[in-house]
């Protein structure tokens, strides 16, 4: 006979708890009841916490494209504004959907909201799934009764975002490929090439120029310490690595290139851009001030900006307004300060940061533009330093030796 752990509130009005033997649940509450208890929670052990346990390694396993939950997010607004009750719209969402990982959060998400969980309690369950932006956006809505127009503005919001991050993917490409090849070949003219010349060299009994001194060294590493070298190098990865988790880490980190000439500015651009759309939207949808600071701290995906936006919270809180703490703040450029400032006096913030937000993606653009014309100058020098070394290491000791034959 299966055991059920429960709780209830005993005949003084004290909550007990315990475990009993019963054929089911059901059988459970009726024993609990005709002894005097009014059962409050009755779950079965064993069974359940298998389940919970199976269901937490759900919430957790496999990933779920940007594309993905666009379309989730599109088809979730399409069925919604068209009256479909929410059980059989996740229904719906969960035959239709061809991710495992998103099928198997739908379900059960599906399973709470019939136990009457709400919409946004039932999606915290997946943080891999739904951003802390998401399920801000989704509360509003449910709060405000505004569900389908938060999950349009939230497409739009998604979309975007996959937009620059694929057009700043699409620069670094050709960059990535160039300085892999690079590298390679470097390699092979250390490893393969370097040797054999240097054996001629020593033979001849020549005076080696530094290039080649440096280039016979770092043969010499890589041949007989190897194992160092590998090693040093993955410890170092993994070092790195654990440290940018860190919160200290990733401040630095993210610090550093926004420091950067080329990146940093596009960096700045892109996170202004991302402020403004999300201020606008979330402040259009009736999100309070503070929490909408919250969730631009935990969203806006650098963490020098983000404690920047903690500075600004924390100033807000004091009734200093909007603008007033932005001025104070690193990051955040005129142009948003002025904008936000008159917003506030005129009332209207959230066109002022719509306006702001469309400004600064023409902005990104341009800039991803620049990086990509940049780029190539860089790597041609790159690839001029890496060939004029090899072939100072190489072609000096043979000018000398040519030298030598003539004599």
């Amino acid at each position: 006979m299966p055991s059920f752990s429960y709780q209830a509130i005993n005949e003084v009005g004290v909550t007990v708890s315990g475990i009993l033997e019963a054929e089911s649940a059901d059988s459970a509450r009726t024993l609990l009841s005709s002894q005097g208890y009014i059962p409050t929670k009755v779950v079965e052990t064993g069974a359940t916490a298998k389940s919970s346990f199976l269901s937490a390694i759900k919430r957790r396993l496999g990933s779920v494209s940007t594309p993905d939950l666009i379309i989730f997010t599109k088809q979730f607004q399409t069925l919604l504004a068209a009256g479909v009750p929410i059980v059989r719209l996740l229904q719906v969402l969960e035959n239709q959907t061809q991710n495992d990982t998103l099928k198997t959060a739908i379900a059960l998400i599906e399973e709470d909201v019939k136990k009457g969980s709400t919409l946004t309690k039932a999606m915290e369950k997946h943080p891999n799934i739904f951003s802390t932006l998401y399920l801000s956006m989704v509360h509003a809505g449910e709060v405000s009764g505004t569900v389908p127009d938060i999950l349009l503005r939230l497409a739009t919001i998604i979309e975007h975002e996959e937009r620059v991050k694929s057009d700043i993917k699409s620069a670094m490409q050709y960059p990535i490929m160039v300085m892999i090849a690079l590298g390679v070949a470097f390699f092979v003219l250390l490893t393969f090439v370097i040797p054999k010349f240097a054996d001629i060299f020593t033979k001849a009994g020549l005076k080696l120029p530094l290039p080649t001194k440096v280039a016979i060294l770092m043969y010499q590493l890589l041949s007989h310490y190897w194992f160092i070298v590998i090693g040093g190098g993955v410890l170092l990865i993994l070092a790195l690595r654990y440290y940018i988790k860190t919160a200290q880490g990733r401040y630095v980190l993210d610090s550093f290139l926004l420091s950067l000439p080329l990146i940093g500015p596009l960096f700045v651009k892109s996170a202004m851009s991302r402020f403004a759309s999300i201020f606008a939207i979330l402040q259009t949808s009736g999100v309070p001030i503070m929490r909408t600071m919250e969730v631009l701290t935990g969203t806006i995906g650098n963490a020098a900006i983000s404690r920047e936006f903690d500075r600004v919270r924390e100033r807000i809180k004091e009734g200093q307004g909007i603008a007033i703490p932005l001025k104070s703040a690193k990051y955040f450029t005129p142009m948003v300060i002025d904008m936000v400032a008159i917003g506030e006096e005129s009332g209207n913030i959230e066109a002022m940061l719509r306006a702001v937000s469309t400004h600064y993606d023409d902005e990104v653009a341009y800039a991803v533009k620049q990086l990509s014309d940049a780029i190539g100058p860089i790597l041609v020098v790159g690839l001029a330093a890496v060939v004029g070394f090899f072939a100072l290491a190489i072609f000096l000791p043979m000018w000398d030796l040519t030298k030598m034959v003539k004599q």
